[in-house]
């Protein structure tokens, strides 16, 4: 918004400008300009002044026609009228014998954008790419790039775009980068610029030549080019080992990530370039700029997840500086967590107790997370700082160990009976409502064995009237139900009240619906209570191993150099926005033989002809051996809500109908299949190894329905990235299994009796016979037959954006997944 008094301002200065005494001083008429560009940057509209500076420009000196152009530039496009005459002078200009004039007016002749003025420019910059001046050369390499946004629906001339290939050999090096910046922003359509064996390695010599940027330009582009043979690609790796460990880690990263997808196929030579950037990541983590410490160590936890013994003997690199930022603390202490080993652990645990009592709570927090993740390891250790830490009685201090232990027990049940005697009496210093729907839960699972839980009930149950959490509400009724199981004498008039209140006062429809459940559970019987509500205490599919299994490098090095690691949060760190246990998924211990079945599928390369797809699929088997290998990569994140993939999965339901079939498949965004899985075995799965199995290879699933319930159904989804395709697809999956074919095999075999009955009383009729035996005989292969395709599980999979090759790879690694299931169910 112009301050008051702007068009006093805008007349002072028209009338200094149309002085001949002013124009005639030189110094004086560029201090005059000079006040046209400061008021101009505080907001006063001196737009009216154009056609004054349009006169002004043509001058001799360089410092005022800079300052003319910022001008002119800034509101060419309020009067383009008038920006036409000024364009004869930037011609002129063009021509003149000093470069940086030449330079400074082709750069601002192509940032007036305007459309009008497209005629005007294409000679000068067409001149421009031959002038001897290399700073003129890369202004006018860039220009024709501003030129092809200004008019995107028009073409470049092709001469054009051949004069930039062949400026690629330009002696200057920034001119070589203007060059594939440029080439890749006019052929963007098209995939960018042409990268070939010739321009390969005419980049790689001349890399040195190149500032920061321009190498991390070349290096970026260079990831499209795959050799052509093993040496060349062993050529092409000797000439970036010296950026491998360059001191300035742009290049450094840059490098490593083409690294990594050159030598995709070759694990061990992946494996060496890492150690070998270990250094210039250790120096990176010192940096004085916050943002390039947090940066490298995010890509410090992405190699930690391939590597996991790469930083250990480094460990006190991590270590928190007081003057630190907090984001910087804490993402310190995940990487800690990734690093705890026997010799290192009680030096790790006394550090990160120096943590738990900083000043800002968040960082408290997240030590005290980090103490519970190395608890499930190391709990005895852990729960002695967890327990001290609770004398403290500090609100957020208590909040967050009460939220530790409850996840700790969930994981480690051995911890339960120091749980239970730590958390009594600590509910006077919880304050928020995620330490107290924690200590509920605790109250709850653990009632029997904490001596002052229905006192302790009691007061939040009197309290609840001005209770303003809906989450401890709903923790609150099922807590109390499950002390009432084990201890009703002590909680039934509680838990009365508690109903009542719920039932008759409470104004919240969920908290109502809740109490209502329970209300009637009640009426069943005691024993369905306890069946509904008694499940298991801790998730018997987890590990009590800290940190996660090693991954391949192919799964996360797509991703490499991104800003994809800066975003992926302390999930399993931060508990202050997780509920009750029974909803938080944990990385499951890979201790079975699942893991090496699926390694052939998930860690390297998909193998489409194995005999495991061959014997579990029917009319996928040859799709999937038509196809070739791809590395491919699942990923769970971002997390899809139990909503989202409703409204996505009925989305295509309600587009069909709607629309008609023939509509929806001409949708090139979207594809769905449907197969069948012979793996009957499968229904009878528990839902935790099931589970366990699909996150081991980074399905998460979405619902269940009970085991040896027909019809049987599983809802699933994952994230997709192939190393060939840059975008990532969304995949949502149904497993359905009927059971029909058990039902017709019941009636087909009383049919059969029956009609052994009858042939027996017709032995007479011998010739009649054999032909009803035949036809019998024939009826049973095809009902066997029929019976296979009935017992399948069918898959049902809805992809989006369409990638065939991924969905393909899916259905090989979820195929492998259900026929390990099956047969170790057998």
């Amino acid at each position: 918004m112009p301050y008051l008094g702007s068009e006093d301002t805008v007349r002072e200065l028209r009338r200094a400008l149309t002085n001949p005494n002013v124009q005639s001083d030189q110094l004086r008429y560029r201090n005059t300009i000079l006040k046209v560009i400061r008021a101009m940057s505080q907001g006063v509209d001196v737009s009216g002044l154009f056609s004054e500076m349009v006169k002004a420009c043509a001058t001799v000196d360089v410092v005022q026609k800079k300052l003319v152009y910022v001008f002119l530039c800034s509101y060419a496009t309020l009067n383009p009228e008038l920006s036409l005459l000024v364009i004869n002078t930037l011609r002129k200009d063009c021509q003149d014998p000093n470069p940086m004039v030449r330079s400074l007016a082709l750069r601002n002749m192509t940032n007036l954008r305007l459309p009008s003025l497209v005629e005007y420019v294409e000679q000068p910059l067409t001149a421009g790419l031959r002038d001897r001046a290399a700073c003129v050369r890369r202004v006018a390499v860039l220009g024709w790039a501003k030129l092809h946004n200004l008019q995107t629906t028009s073409e470049i001339d092709a001469a054009v775009v051949n004069e930039l290939y062949s400026m690629l050999r330009d002696p200057d090096p920034v001119v070589m980068v203007n060059c594939l910046r440029a080439l890749e922003e006019i052929l963007k359509d098209e995939g960018g610029v042409a990268i070939n064996k010739p321009i390969t390695h005419h980049l790689l010599n001349r890399l040195k030549e190149c500032d920061i940027w321009g190498q991390c330009e070349i290096l970026r582009i260079l990831q499209r080019y795959r050799p052509q043979s093993e040496d060349e690609l062993f050529d092409i790796l000797s000439l970036l080992d010296a950026s491998l460990v360059s001191p300035h880690p742009p290049v450094m990263a840059a490098t490593l990530s083409l690294f990594l997808g050159l030598c995709s196929g070759l694990p061990a030579v992946s494996l060496a370039a890492l150690e070998r950037v270990r250094g210039p990541l250790l120096a990176t983590c010192g940096s004085v700029s916050r943002e390039i410490r947090f940066a490298a160590l995010c890509h410090i936890q992405l190699l930690l997840r391939s590597v996991p013994g790469l930083m250990g003997a480094h460990y006190k690199r991590f270590f928190c500086g007081y003057a630190e930022p907090a984001f910087i603390k804490q993402r310190k202490m995940q990487v800690l967590v990734e690093l705890v080993n026997d010799e290192n652990v009680a030096m790790l645990l006394d550090e990160l107790r120096g943590y738990c009592t900083d000043v800002n709570t968040d960082t408290a927090q997240a030590a005290i997370s980090a103490i519970g993740r190395i608890g499930r390891s190391y709990s005895d250790r852990c729960l002695e700082i967890l327990t001290g830490l609770l004398g403290l009685k500090q609100e957020h201090i208590t909040s967050a160990v009460v939220q530790t232990m409850r996840d700790l027990v969930w994981v480690c049940p051995q911890c339960s009976d120091t749980v239970c005697l730590a958390v009594e009496g600590c509910e006077e210093t919880l304050q928020d409502s995620q330490g107290r729907q924690a200590l509920l839960w605790l109250l709850g699972v653990y009632g029997e064995r904490i001596s002052s839980a229905p006192y302790t009930m009691e007061v939040f149950i009197d309290g609840v009237r001005s209770e303003a959490s809906l989450g401890v509400k709903m923790e609150l009724l099922t807590a109390t139900m499950r002390l009432f199981l084990c201890r009703p004498a002590e909680t039934q008039d509680m838990l009365g009240r508690l109903l009542h209140y719920c039932i008759e006062e409470e104004t919240d429809m969920c908290v109502r619906d809740q109490a209502l459940l329970y209300y009637n559970l009640l009426h069943c019987g005691i024993e369905e209570t306890r069946r509904a509500l008694q499940g298991r205490r801790s998730d018997p599919s987890l590990g009590v191993l800290i940190g996660r299994p090693a991954e391949s490098i192919s799964q996360w090095a797509f991703s490499f150099n991104t800003l994809a690691p800066l975003r992926q949060g302390s999930i399993e760190t931060e508990s202050a926005s997780r509920g009750s246990p029974e909803h938080v998924t944990f990385d499951p211990k890979p201790n079975t033989d699942l893991s090496e079945t699926l390694s052939c599928s998930h860690d390297e390369k998909l193998n489409s002809g194995s005999v495991s797809a061959n014997q579990c699929t029917d009319s996928s088997a040859d799709v999937l051996a038509s196809s070739v290998t791809v590395p491919l990569s699942l990923s769970l994140s971002p997390a899809l809500s139990p909503e989202e993939f409703e409204r996505l999965w009925l989305w295509r339901q309600a587009l069909h109908a709607e629309q008609g079939p023939e509509k929806v498949k001409e949708d090139e965004d979207y594809v769905s299949i449907e197969e069948g899985v012979q793996c009957p075995a499968i229904p009878h799965c528990s839902p935790q190894s099931l589970q366990a199995a699909m996150q081991l290879v980074n399905i998460q699933t979405m619902a269940f329905t009970p085991p040896h319930t027909l019809p049987w159904r599983v809802y699933l989804y994952t994230h997709t990235h192939s190393a060939d395709t840059a975008h990532s697809t969304l995949i949502l999956g149904e497993l359905l299994y009927t059971g029909e074919a058990n039902q017709k095999a019941g009636v087909k075999k009383g049919t059969g009796d029956r009609e052994g009955v009858v042939e027996g009383r017709e032995d007479k009729q011998m010739k009649e016979g054999e032909e009803d035996a035949a036809d019998e005989l024939s009826g049973r292969k095809t009902a066997r037959k029929d019976r296979e395709e009935e017992e399948a599980i069918k898959v049902t999979l809805k992809q989006q954006p369409r990638d065939e090759k991924a969905l393909r790879g899916f259905l090989s690694i979820l195929t492998t997944v259900l026929q390990t299931l099956s047969s170790e169910r057998a």
